[in-house]
C-alpha cells in the first residue's frame, strides 16, 4: 500500500494542496496550526473510518466555501488506484470512478494505521478510548463488523429507552425479550470478533513491546467482559449473555440503562502481570500505547499481504530517543506520514524526505 498523490481543495486550511510524497519516510513539519495535522487526517479518511480528531463532516470544509474535495491516488491490491472525496451537504465517495453509496465502503480498499497524541491516552484512559482501538482496527479488516456495531447500538439505545417506559408501563416489560435477543444476536458478533482479533494481535504485541523494552519486560493483552460472559464459543457468548441481561433485569430497570455487553467491556493491558492503566509508569503506558499501533500494523499486513501505510501525527516528540529509533527502524520497510515541528533529529535517523507546511501551502525541501 502506497500513496502516490494527495490533492486537496479547500479542506480545511489545504485550499489548494498537492503532494507527491516519496515511498519510505516523509516528514511533514512546520509550525502549530499550519495544516500537518490536516494532511494526517485527510489520508486517513480514506480508510472509510471517522476521522481520528472526532470530527464532523461539516468541519472538513475551508469556513470560506461551501464544499470541499480530497483526492487519493495510491498503489494497492497490485495496481494503482483512485478515490475522491467530495464533502458538501453531504459526503460524496468514488473509487477508480464508481460512485460508492457510502465512506465506508472504501474499507478495506486503502490500509493504514494512524498514530496521534490522543492514542498515548489508550492505556491510561477510561475503556471507551480501548475499545475504539479495537473496533477501529477491526473494521478496516471486517468492513461488515461496522455495520454490526452500527446495528448494535441502535438496539441498545431501543432496550434503554423500553428500561425507562417500562418504569410508567408494567405491561412493556415482556417486550424485553424481543429486544434482548436481537442485542444479544449482534453483541455476540461484537465481542466474537473482538476476542479473535486480540489473539490474532498478541504475539505481534509481544514480540514488539519486547523489542522496545530491550527484553526486560513482558506484555499481555486480554478482553474484559462481564464475569457472567463465557468467551469459549459464539453460541457460549451468546447464551451467557442471555441470562446476564435477564438477570439484571431488575436493576437496569432501576438505572434506566443496559449495563452488560460490549459496549461495556474493556481491553486488559499488563506488564509483568500489572496492570499498565493502574500500575505502569508514563514510560510503560507510552510503549504499550505504541506497541498497539505497531502490532496493529503488522496484523493487517499478515492478514491482507498489504503494508499499511503509517500515519504518525505529532507523537515522537512525546517518545524518547530510544522509542523514536526503534520505531523508525520498525517501520522502514513502510511508508510513513510523520509530522513534528522540527525535522533534524528524525531525518538524520530515517533519511526520509521532508516537506514544509506554511498556512495550508507546501513547499518541499531536499
Amino acid at each position: 500500500m502506497r500513496v502516490n498523490r494527495l490533492k486537496a481543495v479547500n479542506y480545511r486550511n489545504l485550499k489548494r494542496f498537492e503532494i507527491n510524497p516519496c515511498k519510505n519516510v516523509n516528514i511533514i513539519f512546520g509550525d502549530n496550526a499550519q495544516g500537518k495535522t490536516n494532511l494526517i487526517e485527510g489520508i486517513w479518511l480514506f480508510t472509510g473510518c471517522r476521522s481520528f480528531r472526532g470530527s464532523k463532516d461539516c468541519e472538513y470544509i475551508n469556513f470560506e466555501n461551501e464544499q470541499a474535495m480530497l483526492e487519493l491516488d495510491f498503489f494497492g491490491q497490485g495496481r494503482d488506484q483512485n478515490s475522491k472525496i467530495l464533502v458538501s451537504d453531504k459526503k460524496k465517495v468514488e473509487l477508480n470512478g464508481v460512485t460508492l453509496s457510502s465512506p465506508s465502503k472504501l474499507t478495506s480498499e486503502f490500509l493504514a494505521v494512524v498514530f496521534s497524541p490522543a492514542h498515548l491516552s489508550i492505556v491510561k484512559d477510561g475503556p471507551s478510548l480501548r475499545r475504539k482501538f479495537l473496533d477501529t482496527a477491526i473494521c478496516q479488516l471486517k468492513p461488515k463488523y461496522a455495520g454490526a456495531l452500527l446495528q448494535y447500538n441502535r438496539a441498545l439505545s431501543q432496550r434503554n429507552a423500553l428500561l425507562k417506559d417500562i418504569t410508567y408501563h408494567s405491561e412493556l416489560y415482556d417486550m424485553l425479550d424481543v429486544w434482548e435477543e436481537k442485542l444479544c444476536s449482534l453483541a455476540c458478533v461484537i465481542i466474537s470478533q473482538r476476542v479473535e482479533y486480540i489473539k490474532k494481535l498478541e504475539p505481534f504485541l509481544i514480540d514488539i513491546y519486547s523489542g522496545i523494552s530491550k527484553g526486560k519486560e513482558e506484555m499481555k493483552i486480554s478482553y474484559i467482559t462481564d464475569e457472567k460472559i463465557k468467551l469459549n464459543s459464539p453460541a457460549d457468548i451468546k447464551s451467557s449473555l442471555v441470562e446476564a441481561l435477564k438477570s439484571a433485569r431488575k436493576s437496569d430497570i432501576y438505572n434506566g440503562s443496559t449495563n452488560t455487553g460490549p459496549h461495556r467491556d474493556d481491553l486488559g493491558l499488563e506488564i509483568n502481570g500489572l496492570l499498565a492503566r493502574n500500575f505502569g509508569s508514563q514510560g510503560q503506558q507510552r510503549s504499550c500505547a505504541l506497541a498497539l499501533k505497531l502490532a496493529e500494523a503488522e496484523l493487517i499486513k499478515n492478514i491482507t499481504g498489504e503494508q499499511p501505510v503509517i500515519l504518525l501525527d505529532d507523537v515522537m516528540s512525546e517518545l524518547d530517543s530510544a522509542r523514536q529509533d526503534y520505531i523508525l527502524n520498525h517501520i522502514k520497510d513502510k511508508q510513513v506520514f510523520i509530522t513534528c515541528c522540527e525535522p533534524s533529529a528524525l531525518l538524520k535517523m530515517s533519511g526520509g524526505e521532508t516537506f514544509k507546511l506554511k498556512e495550508g501551502s507546501l513547499c518541499t525541501c531536499t
